[in-house]
C-alpha cells in the first residue's frame, strides 16, 4: 500500500477514534473484533496488556497466520485495521484473514518510554526485575513461553506463519529475535532498528549464521538522519549524528544479502519522504503484505 494511501485510510480511523474524545456521557469507542487482557510475567516480573484481533472469516485449516507487533498500545489499532482491510478484499488479494496481537502495556500512554527501554534493548541485564535496560532476552522468553500458549490456547492459529514487526527500539529487538531465536517467528520486520545501540552489540548474534534463515524485513525512513535544515537544534543534530539509522539499516541488509544462509531472505525498504516518528506506518503496511507473501507450508517458495 503506497505511503499516501495509508495516511488517508489512516486519516479515516482517525476521525472515527476521534470520537472518544466527546463528552463522558458518550459511549466509548471499540475497535471491531478487538480484545484485551492482562498478563503477569514470570520470565521479567512485568505485567503486560495484550490485545487481539480475531477475524470475521473462519481460519484456514492450519489456523490464522499470526501478526505480533510490540508497543501495542500504540501500533495495534493501526495494524489491526490493515489486516481487517486485507480480509475485506481476499477474493482480491488472495490472502488469509490474520489474527493480530499487540503487545503493549497498562496505562494510556501510546509508547511507555521506560518499559519499551528495559525490555527491547540488547546487552547484560541488570539481576531483577527493575532492570532499566538489556532485557530483550528475558521478554522474548515472555513472548515465547508464556504468550504464544495462551494465545494458541484461545485461538485456532498457524505455528507455521507467526511474524514479530517493531519499530526503533522495538526493530532492535526484533533483530535481535532473528540472530539469536531464528526459529521464534517465520518472518521478522524491523522498522528503523536501533542498530547503534550498545555499540552495536546486537550484530553479534550475526557471529553464527542460522540452519534456515527466515524472512526478514529491514525498512527506514530516508530522512531520518537528515531532516530538513532549520527545523532541529545543534544539538539534536549531534545526536542524531551518533545515532545514525539509515546508513545502519543499508549496511545491515547488504551485509545479510551477501551471506549464502541470507540470500533471498531479506527485503530492505528506504521510504522516501518519511522522519523516524511516522515511518512504521508504511513500514507495518509493507511488512504486513511482506509477512503475507510468505509460501504456506508445502508451497514453493517465491
Amino acid at each position: 500500500m503506497p505511503a499516501s494511501t495509508l495516511r488517508r485510510a489512516l486519516g479515516a480511523l482517525v476521525l472515527v477514534l476521534a470520537a472518544g474524545s466527546a463528552p463522558a456521557a458518550d459511549a466509548p469507542v471499540k475497535l471491531p473484533g478487538a480484545r484485551q487482557f492482562e498478563l503477569a510475567s514470570e520470565a521479567t516480573g512485568q505485567r503486560y496488556r495484550v490485545f487481539v484481533s480475531e477475524p470475521d472469516a473462519p481460519p484456514p485449516a492450519a489456523g490464522y497466520p499470526v501478526l505480533y507487533v510490540l508497543d501495542g498500545n500504540a501500533a495495534f489499532p493501526v495494524a489491526a485495521f490493515l489486516a481487517r482491510s486485507v480480509a475485506s478484499r481476499r477474493e482480491v488479494t488472495g490472502q488469509p484473514p490474520v489474527l493480530v496481537v499487540g503487545i503493549g502495556y497498562p496505562g494510556d500512554a501510546d509508547f511507555d518510554v521506560a518499559a519499551r527501554r528495559r525490555d527491547y534493548t540488547v546487552g547484560v541485564a541488570e539481576p531483577g526485575a527493575q532492570a532499566l535496560e538489556g532485557g530483550a532476552d528475558r521478554f522474548l522468553d515472555f513472548v515465547e513461553r508464556e504468550l504464544k500458549p495462551r494465545i494458541a490456547a484461545r485461538h485456532a492459529v498457524d505455528a507455521r506463519r507467526q511474524a514479530l514487526f517493531g519499530h526503533s527500539f522495538g526493530g532492535l529487538l526484533v533483530l535481535h529475535a532473528a540472530f539469536t531465536r531464528p526459529a521464534s517467528f517465520t518472518t521478522f520486520l524491523a522498522s528503523s532498528p536501533s542498530i547503534w545501540w550498545n555499540e552495536r552489540r546486537v550484530l553479534d548474534g550475526l557471529a553464527r549464521a542460522p540452519a534456515a534463515a527466515p524472512r526478514l524485513q529491514i525498512s527506514v525512513g530516508a530522512l531520518e538522519d537528515a531532516p530538513p535544515p532549520g527545523r532541529l537544534s545543534a544539538e539534536t543534530l549531534a545526536l542524531l549524528a551518533r545515532r545514525p539509522m539509515v546508513s545502519e539499516a543499508r549496511a545491515l541488509a547488504a551485509r545479510l544479502q551477501a551471506q549464502p544462509a541470507w540470500q533471498g531472505r531479506i527485503a530492505f525498504h528506504e521510504f522516501e519522504g518519511e522522519h523516524h516518528g511516522w515511518v512504521w506506518l508504511p513500514a507495518l503496511s509493507r511488512g504486513l503484505q511482506f509477512f503475507l507473501d510468505q509460501p504456506a507450508q508445502g508451497e514453493p517458495t517465491r
